[in-house]
């Protein structure tokens, strides 16, 4: 018997994050490309931020048969927020830089690189990169290093960058209200047992 799920955030009814999701807008453009295994993931990041962006696209999927048309909107430059040793850091538009479509694989480190090995056009876009040494909030899992974010956070700290001054720190409130609400069911002493030390 599965509980009522939110068919917006698709958590369970009693837990909904919909009141905490913000309408942001904003200048770049935002694909997230999202493996299937993330879908019914507790924490699943990619679909908070997409809800909270006005200006967002969710697609789910192992290969985009309609990828050509995804990475080209009009009006927008294509980049993939990805590692990569030529991988540029992000700046701060200047008023005549054409906005960016921000392109965001959504799964493990694993699951992303596979996304890019099935999607050779994806994989052939110039990457961006985030400033060294972000800390994830992220308290219910073990990074893989220094600036593992979740995809929100990535997201989050991306357009601070793009668009300063604007503000897009709300987007982190559902995020944080769901691993408020995970860590509460699992207990303060199992969270501290599993995930409050190093």
């Amino acid at each position: 018997m599965s509980r009522p799920q939110c068919p917006r955030c698709l958590r369970p009814t009693t837990h909904c994050l919909c009141a905490l999701i913000p309408s942001l807008d904003s200048r770049t453009r935002v694909l997230l490309l999202q493996h299937p295994s993330e879908v019914n993931h507790a924490l699943n990041t990619a679909r908070l931020a997409a809800l909270g962006l006005l200006n967002a696209q969710l697609v789910v999927g192992e290969v985009f048969e309609d990828l050509p048309a995804l990475l080209n909107p009009p009006g927008y430059q294509a980049r993939l927020l990805f590692p990569a040793e030529d991988a540029q850091p992000l700046q701060a538009y200047s008023p005549s830089d054409l906005p960016l479509l921000l392109v965001v694989p959504d799964g493990t480190w694993r699951k992303a690189r596979k996304l890019l090995h099935l999607n050779p056009l994806l994989a052939a876009l110039p990457r961006v990169t985030l400033a060294a040494g972000a800390v994830s909030r992220y308290r219910l899992r073990k990074a893989p290093g220094p600036g593992a974010l979740s995809t929100v956070e990535a997201i989050v700290q991306a357009l601070q960058v793009l668009e300063a001054p604007q503000s897009f720190e709300p987007l982190l409130r559902p995020f944080e209200a769901l691993i408020e609400g995970q860590i509460a069911a699992m207990g303060e002493e199992v969270f501290q047992r599993n995930h409050g030390g190093d």
